[in-house]
């Protein structure tokens, strides 16, 4: 005890407090999640999101170029149509669709980057649900997971390492899993939007996804942040299911559920650190109320202490600026 015990000499100067310290997540860890349109050369700026933009497949393959440099492990790929939506979102699943052409490019230039890809129906639907709609006005959940079934399919055949279905329907993990492997897709990587909240954080991804719902709300299927036991279920579901990897989305306001998918299973646990975090952050500095980068290496630290192994983050880009 004190006297005695002077915790304070472990922390007395940079070296000493270096030797005991944490090493920051590598690079490897991180997974850029990135949005595709349609066309060449866009390369079009996020406002709500600075530092983030939508990009054509010849754009992101030049934007790519210095974030693979960094060593950076992967991207999850978001697409969007800019034809017409329908009530199915059979854009998503198109065999010409942004997302199924924009992965060999990346292949072909970055062999050994993991390719992702989101797999939903919001940004195709006409109504921005994740599935299609029931006589009630309701996502009908069964007729859902075989539409998400063979988006999956088109990414996978078009050579995405990872497919990652984001609806939150009961079943869809199943689905997908027994799809691929009808089609011989047994070695595509499957990880599971399994404890993804009804958040309020989400607002630039849906602005610059054009994905907000025309009417209600997702909570009718995304988990309730005020009940951690069935968010705990869905992750135990997707396993059983037959996931590779499991996720919690959002990331900050979710370690203690974080923490507890990490101590009750042992797959790999990806971290969904989304757009509002990421623009939080930004508006803080911007006002001057805190240092940015000092702001997301704390943040990220935090997430890596309750037990992340993939950090899917807008930061990974600024890798170098934020951990160099």
């Amino acid at each position: 005890m004190f006297p005695e015990v002077r915790l304070r000499r472990l922390r007395r100067t940079p070296a000493i407090r270096q030797l005991f310290d944490a090493p920051f997540p590598p690079p490897g860890k991180f997974i850029w999640p990135v949005f595709v349109v349609e066309g060449e050369n866009r390369c079009e700026p996020i406002p709500s999101m600075p530092g983030q933009f939508r990009y054509s497949a010849d754009q992101l393959v030049k934007a790519l170029e210095p974030v693979v440099a960094q060593g950076i492990g992967g991207v999850l790929l978001f697409g969007q149509t800019e034809g017409e939506k329908d009530a199915i979102g059979s854009g998503a699943f198109d065999e010409r669709g942004v997302v199924q052409r924009t992965i060999p490019l990346l292949k072909r230039a970055y062999p050994d980057l993991v390719v992702m890809t989101d797999v939903c129906l919001c940004a195709y639907t006409a109504h921005g649900h994740c599935g299609p709609l029931d006589r009630n006005g309701q996502v009908d959940n069964d007729a859902a997971i075989e539409l998400l079934a063979r988006v999956a399919l088109s990414h996978a055949e078009a050579g995405a390492d990872c497919v990652a279905p984001s609806a939150m329907m009961d079943g869809q993990v199943q689905a997908i899993r027994e799809t691929l492997a009808d089609h011989d897709l047994n070695d595509t990587l499957l990880m599971a939007y399994s404890s993804k909240f009804a958040s309020s954080m989400y607002g630039p991804f849906r602005d610059a996804e054009n994905s907000a719902p025309s009417a209600g709300d997702r909570k009718g299927y995304q988990a309730s942040y005020r009940n951690l036991r069935t968010a705990l279920r869905e992750s135990a579901f997707d396993e059983d299911e037959g996931a590779d990897i499991l996720m919690v989305k959002p990331a900050l306001f979710y370690l203690d559920v974080l923490q507890k998918v990490r101590e009750t299973s042992d797959l790999p646990v990806a971290v969904y650190n989304v757009s509002g975090e990421y623009s939080m952050l930004i508006a803080t500095a911007e006002r001057g109320w805190g240092d940015l980068r000092e702001m997301v290496r704390e943040s990220i630290m935090a997430l890596d202490r309750a037990g992340a192994d993939l950090f899917i983050s807008y930061w990974a880009s600024r890798y170098g600026e934020i951990f160099g």
